[in-house]
Order: C-alpha cells, then sequence, then structure tokens
C-alpha cells in the first residue's frame, strides 16, 4: 500500500490580481523546514514576476501563523554536526525577507494567529499587517541563543521605534496582538475569522490601484530610510519623474479634469 503524499508545504493561489500564498503545515503551526522554506521562496518568486498579480497576501493555515525555524529539524543538524547549521539565513530567510520588502506590488500580512521568529520577521518584511484578537507575538530568538534574522534588525525598529525593537529582540518576551497594535507593528486588529477576508479585501482594493507608483513608493521609502535628505530627494525626482510617464498617471489627470473615478492598469 502506497503511503498517503503529505501535502504542500506552501499553497499558492490566484483569485483576479490577488495572489495568496498559505503557510501550509497546520500541525507544526507553520513552522519552517526546508522543504517550506524552499516553497515559500518559489511561490514568491512566482508572484513577483507575475505581471497579472497586482497585490499579494500572505497568511497561515490554523492556528498559527508562523513560529518561525522548524526547531526539530535544527537540531537534527546541530546534532549530526552540520558545519553551517544556520546557512539557512544565507540560503533562504534573506531571499525570502527580500522578496517580500522590495516586492513591486503590495504585501499584506493576514496574521491569523501566533507568530514568532522568523515569522514575526516575515510578517513585518510586507506592507500591511492584519493581526487576530488574542494572538501572541514574540521575537524568540535571543530565547535559543541566537540574535535576529528575517530583517527583524531592521523592519522592526522601523515599525515600533529603535529602543522598543532592541527591547523585544533583547528580552523576547511575549506579546498581544493589542499591544502589537499599540506599539504601531500591526494595522488593524480583527477577530479571527476575519483576518483573512480583511487582508484579502485590502488586498483587492490595493490590486485596483496605481500599482505602478505603489512600487515607486516602497523603493522610495526603503531609499529614504538611510539615505540623507538631498539623497532622498534626488531619489524621489528619480522616481517621480519615471512614473511621470505611466500610463496610470496620464489618465488619472484626464479622469480628474473629467471628474471621474480613474481607472488604473499598473503601467
Amino acid at each position: 500500500m502506497s503511503q498517503p503524499t503529505a501535502p504542500d508545504p506552501v499553497l499558492l493561489t490566484t483569485d483576479g490580481a490577488v495572489a495568496t500564498v498559505t503557510l501550509n503545515r497546520p500541525e507544526g503551526m507553520n513552522a519552517l523546514t526546508v522543504a517550506a522554506k524552499t516553497a515559500l521562496l518559489a511561490a514568491l518568486q512566482e508572484v513577483h514576476g507575475d505581471e497579472s498579480v497586482r497585490a499579494v497576501v500572505l497568511t497561515g493555515s490554523g492556528r498559527a501563523f508562523c513560529v518561525g525555524q522548524d526547531l526539530r529539524e535544527h537540531a537534527a543538524l546541530l546534532e549530526a554536526g552540520d558545519p553551517a547549521p544556520l546557512a539557512t539565513v544565507h540560503e533562504h530567510y534573506n531571499p525570502i525577507a527580500t522578496l517580500l520588502a522590495t516586492m513591486p506590488k503590495p504585501v499584506v500580512a493576514a496574521i491569523n494567529g501566533t507568530a514568532a521568529g522568523a515569522g514575526l520577521g516575515l510578517a513585518c518584511a510586507c506592507d500591511f499587517r492584519i493581526g487576530a484578537t488574542g494572538a501572541r507575538y514574540t521575537t524568540a530568538f535571543t530565547g535559543i541563543g541566537l540574535t535576529a534574522d528575517s530583517g527583524l534588525s531592521w523592519s522592526l525598529p522601523r515599525l515600533v521605534g529603535a529602543g522598543r525593537a532592541t527591547a523585544l529582540l533583547l528580552l523576547a518576551e511575549p506579546f498581544t496582538t493589542e499591544q502589537a497594535l499599540e506599539m504601531g507593528l500591526l494595522n488593524a486588529v480583527v477577530p479571527a475569522e476575519q483576518v483573512l477576508p480583511a487582508a484579502t479585501e485590502l488586498a483587492t482594493r490595493l490590486a485596483a490601484g496605481p500599482t505602478a507608483a505603489y512600487a515607486a513608493v516602497k523603493q522610495s521609502v526603503a531609499y529614504g530610510a538611510t539615505a540623507g535628505f538631498v539623497d532622498a530627494l534626488a531619489k524621489e525626482d528619480e522616481l517621480q519623474t519615471r512614473v511621470g510617464r505611466s500610463l496610470d498617471h496620464r489618465m488619472a489627470v484626464q479622469a480628474f479634469l473629467a471628474k471621474q473615478p480613474p481607472v488604473f492598469q499598473g503601467r
């Protein structure tokens, strides 16, 4: 008798111009194995290059969003004497976080439950975060004697401030969805069953918007985070000139003058 096929660790579905990427290991609270990270990277690369996709939702199945690295798999590497047990940071987490942060279209994290470690890092790399009432989060890393990865050292201070981010990373104490909203980590909090619908609604709205301009905004904000004022102005000039040549801009100006709602095509 053949063994049952294991479910795909990551699911990719599309509905119109919105793609939904779902971490699909609910029995393990969507902990990230090598197979899951490889599948997630592939899914994000696919939606990145798909021009028909104009907004992305990242979520988890079951009661957790993602609790980060699968520690059982990691422990096996340590026990086996793997010379580079954390090579996954370079091979998986860095490219995954980079794709989320630099995606030329909006990305909404539907944080349906617990987010910890790299799971929290992936959520923070997205453009919007909608959390479930009563869920808990933690940076987790120092609890197992590690430092931050998955971009948290960059994204968390920009969301909640350097002092609070340092405390969250050093102490690794759990905090609630409501606390995350208060400190600016989340954009909205809704009941758990409404997280994915709310995120999908937001993504659908964004997908109908000026996605070429959205991509430029993301690039401009990321550049401005580390640039001086004069350099930031130069980057704004460069990006505004580029987006000013877009069909979206031209048609939106015409629609404004005609007192009609604009219709954006993302180009």
